[in-house]
């Protein structure tokens, strides 16, 4: 399965990443309707990680322009109320629009987007919130397939016919589930095995772990060092690597010496993709990588 993913993610100003071949867009931030123009019609289903500013002001343009039928559907966390206030000001602002609709989801719930995709939504640490209270949210998406079970392979036909109408077709197969992409939001890195088995993983890396970032990181929200990334996708099973969310403080140099350096010290060898600030990306996959 390929995927023609278009992203822009600049921490503190705008994160959006659409992925075409699902109609899927993750977070919303400033400038996604004019960074996709007409393929923002394509998108049926979003999915916001929080709500910080940069991750959801690009929605009252989104919806105002793509509002037709029953979508698109807004999925963001359940407990963080900046969503039904939006909804009530656009309903006001914009009387006119209708179809879009607003659904607050909880950590482990799940969304099918298309016949046998669906996401799950994860709780992350980004936002201090008690536990059961959902404030950010990661998502995974995954590809379910059926698949024949081991021990009835090989049987004749006519037996396959006496256990589907003895037990049903359902007792013929187990599920496959296929990690097909993560996007981890703005999170710290924290359980490694949340995304082993990705094969796309999505991650943000806001700092590059200078005595500076340290003295930001303390007075806010919390976020992934650019070595703590590369350490955990070290040691778990990936097949892709994107990074985003990266802080303008630096530049293009500055990540790119950061993240060889690292790359050595891990023996990271996987595709990695940099998703610098201020640069849209389209058809990420596409690209050379990083460590081509």
């Amino acid at each position: 399965m390929s995927f023609n993913i278009t992203t822009f993610s600049t921490a503190l100003y705008s994160t959006w990443i659409m992925v075409e071949e699902l109609n899927l867009l993750i977070d919303a931030g400033d400038g996604v309707s004019a960074g996709l123009l007409g393929k923002s019609g394509k998108i049926k289903h979003c999915f916001i990680t929080h709500p910080d500013r940069d991750h959801l002001t690009g929605l009252p343009q989104f919806v105002q322009l793509n509002s037709r039928g029953e979508w698109p559907k807004i999925y963001y966390p359940k407990d963080a109320g900046s969503f039904p206030a939006l909804s009530h000001f656009l309903g006001k602002f914009d009387p006119h629009v209708q179809g879009v609709t607003w659904q607050g989801i909880a950590d482990s719930e799940q969304i099918e987007i298309k016949k046998n995709i669906w996401v799950q939504a994860l709780r992350n640490e980004h936002v201090a919130a008690p536990v059961g209270v959902h404030k950010s949210l990661s998502y995974k998406v995954f590809e379910v397939k059926r698949k024949l079970k081991p021990e009835l392979q090989g049987l004749p036909q006519a037996e396959f016919k006496t256990l589907a109408a003895k037990h049903g077709q359902e007792f013929l197969t187990t599920e496959q589930r296929i990690n097909r992409i993560s996007f981890s939001g703005d999170t710290p890195v924290d359980d490694y095995a949340k995304w082993d088995g990705s094969e796309i993983l999505i991650h943000e890396a806001t700092f590059l772990h200078s005595e500076a970032d340290g003295h930001i990181e303390a007075r806010g929200n919390r976020h992934s060092y650019l070595e703590d990334v590369i350490r955990m996708a070290s040691e778990i099973n990936l097949q892709t690597l994107i990074l985003t969310h990266f802080s303008s403080r630096y530049d293009r140099e500055q990540i790119d010496e950061a993240l060889r350096k690292l790359l050595n010290k891990y023996a990271l060898t996987i595709p990695i993709h940099v998703i610098y600030p201020g640069e849209t990306k389209r058809d990420v996959l596409k690209m050379e990588p990083f460590n081509a």
